[in-house]
């Protein structure tokens, strides 16, 4: 499996399209279209992942990160900090150690061992 291959294949761990379906307790939260509007920043993680190139450099992709994961926080922000609860936080920082993976990187390596999520996170 190639490099953008493999970073396409992390979408499979998305756990958007779920949050959606579950959305009984807080619908105007969970939304299509919100799920839809952060699907698409890690959507564009992965797609500027894939424009770089498996030779980019470390600090070139930790950058790409650092544009996802302030863009998660201003979008939680919209939500006073409750679109991305415990178990959301969980899963995005899975979500994130999983591209970081496949991105060439080691999570190990970043937020005091937390993954990239963890360097910029608020939530």
């Amino acid at each position: 499996m190639n490099y953008a291959e493999r970073l396409n294949q992390t979408k499979s761990n998305y756990p958007f399209k779920r949050w959606a379906e579950n959305a009984q307790f807080a619908p105007n939260v969970y939304s299509s279209e919100n799920c839809d509007e952060i699907t698409k920043i890690f959507d564009d993680l992965i797609a500027d992942l894939i424009s770089k190139g498996e030779g980019a450099s470390k600090s070139e992709n930790v950058e790409s990160f650092r544009i996802a994961i302030e863009a998660t926080n201003k979008f939680n922000d919209k939500f006073n900090g409750c679109f991305i609860e415990t178990g959301e936080r969980e899963e995005l920082c899975e979500l994130t150690d999983i591209i970081t993976v496949a991105a060439g990187l080691d999570p190990e390596n970043y937020g005091e061992g937390e993954g990239l999520a963890s360097e910029w996170r608020e939530w």
